[in-house]
């Protein structure tokens, strides 16, 4: 990264940002180092917690508008033991929703799911895949 130090407007390390509405707290970002050069954010070993993610993570994140560009090592981690793999995904703060842009590997209880790219409404918790390989356990009857 390449910064002008006439335009870095923040410097910060192991910080917690909270982000708040009028009435409710939109979610709690940590970066063990950050910078605001241009209006653009960009935080280091990024974690994300709001109402509808569980836990969001990556070794970068940059922040352009409401949405937020996640790059390497990206992990989703869902409740009731969800967990989703990739190098590169978008989370639109605003619309609750996480684009999946590489190829993926997720684990949901026993069953395994590969895809190439994937669309998760967090807030209805719903979402659509391409490209999808899995390995599913069912119960015996």
């Amino acid at each position: 990264m390449i910064l002008n130090a006439a335009t870095k407007e923040l410097e910060f390390t192991n910080t917690t940002f909270t982000e708040v509405d009028t009435n409710n707290t939109v979610g709690i970002a940590y970066g063990t180092y950050g910078v605001r050069d241009n209006g653009v954010l960009t935080m280091k070993n990024f974690r994300y917690y709001s109402d509808s993610i569980k836990l969001l993570r990556s070794k970068t994140a940059t922040y352009i508008g409401d949405k937020i560009y996640l790059d390497v090592n990206v992990i989703l981690n869902k409740e009731l033991g969800s967990d989703y793999y990739t190098e590169h995904a978008i989370y639109d703060k605003k619309e609750e929703i996480l684009d999946i842009t590489a190829p993926y590997k997720a684990y949901m209880g026993q069953n395994i799911m590969y895809g190439d790219t994937l669309r998760y409404w967090a807030k209805s918790k719903k979402a659509f895949s391409t490209n999808v390989d899995a390995i599913l356990y069912t119960k015996e009857k």
